[in-house]
């Protein structure tokens, strides 16, 4: 009897256990075994059945497969008779054979390969009469005698075999075929659930807020299943608050879905003045419908609200910090909703339809395709050291309103007395009128509170409650006190030594941060992240300007919207995040310019190292302003129209003053026929700025200045008829006029008048043409034609405008950075700085810089290079090297700034390391914007020996059949320096041209190396010699020229006939050595001084 092979399948229960027959004449049990030697789905896999008949019998196989799509697909069969050897156990060996699409990967003839979930391979016994044989036995396996089965390893389609199909394709189809023979495709990995928001952000309560789009699923089978969702949807948002107050006015938007139409859809989700939350969904029929909560959100303290939507049913939860259940609610509609979150966008907080709520949003979760209960939503608090100082924030701050307040009502309330008391005793009233004002010297606080507010106490006291500007509003009193407080600190800081004495101002400067005086609390912000004479802390700098931008301060927003737009300083990269603080200001910057109240000042870019323009910086008392003065006194229009400019808007150090402005654009107007100030003076009449409107007579100087040619006169006329007679027709007629002379305000009027569907002639609304008139307003500058180009950028919804969110930021940075606020605070940076006050200089550089601004980023570390002892001592934060390096990661960087990180990177810096890659890329992009001293500097590198490499060659747009040869790249780059610098004298770069060329001509005819030495020596003796007597001749000829700077001046930037000099004189064997000694020497062209 033969020995028993193992089985690898799996008995039932109808398989008897195999024991060996020793005697003929015992029962036998039909059984049968299965033996695969690789258990993988294979062409010609091999199996050994072996299997006993007691009977005549017959032996079948069968293989059944599974796919994502079906299941239960037979795809192998095999059959067999066996009559004769009964009661003997038998093998047999088969060979299975499958589909060639699931064994096989695509090829040029199998196009379309299945993944395989899973095969079951069966085999069975049966005792049926072999007659039967031919007969189809599709249930036999469950009467059978004995069967067993096992199951066969599906293998990936991409770990499959290619099949050799033995034909011959045609050339062209097998080279195509070649091309995508070994691509394999990644499968996207995608879930529905969306983390919206990461980030917590200060939500303002004004009409900006994050916008969100999102796209098709990838995966087909989850777009699939969004698809039949539209009709019937089942979707959830889970949302982390911070509210600090109901909504004012009407409704504040939470969450809330804007369609291709500008119109509401499904879901919108809004908070009521009571708190209630109001949600309004749009039904399939076409109409909305909305419900209420009955219970309200609450105030000052951390909880989520969960939303789940499943057809027409709504429910509503809110969850504490300990994921506890507050309130719950829920809402049934009759008919569902209707539901496509692709044909639309999502926006958390305020738009320009409603305001947002004044909270901070903590992270936000959406589940697009699932409807989930509280416990099963997974949406975190990350930032839970923020989030509890939030709350520590405002807990403090109520306890110092409420002592400010009450300090307030009780001195009030002392001097009503009083002056009751002194209302008929003349002698005791003018010592209440002109003696020491009243002071509550008698606290009714306890001594624990009284220690722990001191210095709030002792402010207190100093102040006089009594003055007209403190209202009868006791919120207002609190902020005004707020003010004085900060007021009295900022004049500290900017006082000589000022910064030495942080540390008491910092609990002063909380206390007006408090009183809801948010400049204060941006203050706070940028000396805890800067480390402005205190240890850095990140997590109190984060604290103060996430409250500053919630209570509308203007740095404090730009400062946040910069910080996500460069993902810097443990901010995420976040450029929906980054638009709606961007968004926010580049708002208020439209509005801002048109009133003259507030402290604002031009955004000017004025360098620290432009002297030509610090020359011109002047004041009311200084010779540039006199000069303009005396000048436009004798009536020269030039001299009158900068006048008033500089009066108007308070530009180059001139003081904002409105109404001398007016003086001198009315003088100009009448007297020199001046077409711009005849305009000018136009516009203060129509709109009243800073004197009495007169319609009449601005119509009159708006009509001249139009005759006059005056493309902004002939769109002033357009706006006249527009505003004032509502004559459409007319102020379309001369809006066509303007814009066809290139005037931006007439193509932004004209697009209003297709947006608003009043355009002569044309029905109904026409956002299309409106975006491409806008698109050209922004392209010429004008703030709203630009600001309304961002919002198409960051929605998507126009179809020129395709989604962009990197360039709707930069264009509403670009806006926000010309806000006058943010003026002000640069033009008392540069004034301190030209007085050399340089504590106050530094301050209000920092505050600039932090915003995001580049001018102010690269002035603040020129400071920091011009006095270093004061960036050593004040800050915390590598000064230097964090300004430069945030200046060249910004769209309009200089090319100096360039220059400096690409010494930095090249030489090390401190504790920064060497990147000769890096060095060069910075090198490059100086080079790009038109700086000879890149093209110098990156040749200066090969002659020491190192490589550029390809990209950035291919960047500059050099031959490649250069880059092989540095002798050629050599003079490609000295030919493009002296071609970028100043042709008519002799400048490093023609210096180095002339040079590179000797080299080369003293290399072809000279082979002798001690001639050649010799030769060269003598010649850059000449050079040398010529280059001075030039030098001396140029001083002598132009006595007045202005002195080259000190030596810890000089900069890469700096062109210096020194570099070229240097050159010269330099052997061309030893030229890499001596190079690479004279990185200590300051007037190196690529030393940082």
């Amino acid at each position: 009897m033969p020995n028993f092979a193992p089985s690898f399948g799996k008995e039932t229960l109808r398989t008897t256990a195999v024991t060996q027959q020793f005697e003929q004449n015992m029962d036998y049990v039909d059984f049968i075994h299965l033996n695969v030697l690789e258990k993988k789905v294979l062409n010609n896999s091999e199996v050994s059945v072996q299997y006993l008949c007691s009977k005549p019998c017959i032996i079948n196989l069968e293989a059944v497969a599974s796919s994502e799509f079906r299941t239960g697909v037979p795809v192998y069969r095999r059959r067999w008779k066996d009559e004769k050897n009964l009661y003997v156990s038998r093998t047999r060996q088969v060979h299975l054979k499958f589909p060639s699409i699931m064994v096989y990967r695509d090829d040029y003839i199998i196009r379309n390969s299945i993944i395989v979930h899973s095969v079951i391979l069966y085999a069975w016994i049966s005792h049926k009469s072999v007659s039967s044989y031919d007969v189809e036995q599709n249930e036999d396996y469950q009467d059978a005698v004995a069967k067993n089965y096992t199951f066969l390893e599906a293998v990936p389609p991409f770990e499959r075999p290619y099949k050799d199909h033995k034909v011959c394709l045609q050339w062209g189809a097998d080279y195509l075929w070649m091309l995508q023979a070994n691509r394999i495709p990644q499968c996207p990995h995608e879930s529905d659930g969306v983390q919206i928001l990461n980030f917590i952000y200060a939500s303002s309560g004004e009409k900006t807020g994050i916008m969100k789009k999102f796209e098709q699923f990838e995966n087909r089978e989850l777009e699939t299943v969004r698809q039949h969702q539209i009709d019937y949807p089942m979707f959830t948002v889970s949302i982390w608050l911070y509210l600090l107050h109901h909504c004012e006015k009407d409704l504040c938007g939470i969450l809330y879905f804007i369609d291709p139409k500008e119109m509401y859809s499904t879901p919108a989700v809004f908070l009521n003045e009571e708190g209630y939350v109001h949600i309004q969904m749009h039904l399939m029929r076409g109409d909305d419908l909305a419900v209420k909560t009955s219970f309200s959100l609450p105030l000052k303290q951390w909880f989520r609200l969960d939303l789940s939507f499943k057809g027409g049913q709504i429910e509503v939860s809110t969850v504490g910090k300990n994921l506890k259940r507050h309130h719950h609610q829920s809402f049934t509609f009759r008919e569902d909703f209707y539901y496509d979150d692709t044909a639309g966008y999502f926006v958390l907080g305020g738009s320009g339809y409603v305001n947002g709520i004044e909270a901070f949003f903590g992270p936000v979760k959406y589940y697009r395709l699932n409807v989930l209960e509280t416990e099963q939503i997974s949406n975190p608090l990350h930032d839970k050291e923020t989030v509890e100082q939030i709350e520590l924030y405002y807990e403090r701050c109520m306890d110092i309103q409420e002592i400010v307040y009450e300090y307030r009502y009780i001195v009030r309330q002392g001097e009503k007395a009083l002056r009751n008391c002194y209302y008929e005793n003349y002698y005791l009233e003018l010592i209440y009128k002109y003696g020491e004002k009243s002071k509550c010297d008698a606290f009714m606080w306890g001594k624990e509170l009284r220690e722990k507010y001191r210095t709030l106490f002792k402010l207190l006291q100093e102040m006089d409650f009594s003055a007209p500007d403190v209202l009868e509003d006791g919120s207002d009193t609190v902020v005004e006190v707020g003010r004085r407080i900060f007021e009295k600190v900022a004049k500290g800081l900017s006082s000589a030594d000022g910064l030495s004495n942080m540390g008491s101002s910092v609990p002063l400067l909380v206390d007006s941060s408090c009183c809801g005086y948010h400049k204060a609390s941006y203050f706070l912000a940028v000396i805890f992240e800067t480390g402005l004479s205190v240890s850095v802390d990140h997590t109190k700098g984060l604290l103060y300007s996430l409250v500053g931008a919630q209570g509308n301060e203007r740095l404090a927003v730009m400062n946040l919207g910069y910080k996500h737009y460069q993902g810097i300083n443990n901010y995420p990269l976040d450029l929906e995040l980054s638009y709606a603080y961007y968004s926010n200001i580049a708002i208020k910057t439209s509005l801002d310019q048109h009133t003259i109240k507030g402290e604002q000042a031009f955004v000017e870019t004025i360098r620290l190292m432009d002297d030509e323009l610090l020359k011109a910086q002047t004041k009311e008392n200084g010779d540039v302003f006199m000069w303009l003065k005396h000048e436009a006194t004798r009536g020269n229009a030039a001299a009158q129209q900068r006048l008033a400019q500089m009066l108007f808007w308070g530009q180059q150090g001139v003081a904002k003053n409105p109404e001398a402005a007016i003086e001198w654009y009315a003088k100009g107007a009448i007297e020199t026929e001046d077409p711009v100030l005849i305009y000018d003076y136009a516009i203060v009449l129509f709109k009243g700025q800073g004197v009495k409107k007169n319609t009449k007579l601005a119509l009159e100087l708006m009509k001249k200045a139009a005759a006059k040619g005056l493309p902004q006169a002939v769109n002033g006329l357009g706006w006249y008829y527009h505003n004032f007679k509502r004559d459409y027709r007319k102020a379309a007629e001369h809006w066509l006029i303007a814009e066809k002379l290139g005037n931006p305000d007439a193509s932004y009027n004209l697009g209003v008048l297709y947006l608003d569907g009043i355009y002569p002639g044309v029905p109904g609304r026409n956002q299309t043409v409106a975006a491409r008139y806008f698109y050209k307003a922004a392209q010429g500058g004008h703030i709203e034609g630009t600001l309304r180009c961002s919002l198409y950028y960051i929605t998507g919804n126009m179809e020129d405008f395709p989604r962009d969110p990197e360039k709707a930021v930069i264009w509403a940075k670009h806006i926000a950075e010309k806000n006058g606020y943010l003026g002000h605070v640069i033009r008392k940076a540069l004034n301190a700085y030209l007085e050399l006050s340089w504590h106050e200089a530094l301050l209000h550089y920092i505050l600039a810089a932090e915003t995001g601004i580049e001018v102010s980023q690269s002035n603040l570390a020129h400071i920091c290079e011009e006095r270093p002892d004061l960036a050593r001592k004040y800050l915390a934060t590598d000064c230097v090297w964090r300004y430069y390096n945030f200046s060249v990661s910004q769209v309009n960087a200089p090319s100096f700034a360039y220059l400096k990180m690409g010494d930095f990177y090249y030489y090390g810096y401190q504790n920064q390391s060497k990147d000769l890659e890096l060095s060069v890329r910075m090198y490059a992009q100086a080079a790009l914007e038109g700086d000879s001293q890149g093209f110098f500097n990156l040749a200066l590198v090969i002659e020491e020996g190192n490589s550029i490499p390809s990209y950035i060659l291919d960047h500059l747009e050099i031959d490649q059949a250069l880059h092989s040869s540095n002798t050629s790249l050599l003079q490609e780059l000295y030919y493009r320096c002296w071609n970028n610098s100043n042709q008519e004298s002799i400048s490093p770069c023609s210096l180095a041209l002339l040079y590179f060329y000797m080299r080369v001509f003293w290399n072809n005819i000279l082979q002798s190396t001690l001639i050649y030495f010799m030769g060269t020596f003598l010649l850059s003796i000449l050079v040398a010699f010529a280059v001075q007597y030039f030098q001396a001749l140029s001083a002598h000829n132009s006595p007045g020229s202005r002195s080259e700077p000190s030596s810890d001046e000089h900069s890469s930037s700096g062109n210096s006939n020194e570099d070229a000099t240097r050159l010269v004189q330099q052997d061309e064997s030893t030229f890499s050595n001596n190079l690479s000694q004279q990185q200590s020497d300051p007037q190196n062209p690529l030393v940082t001084g």
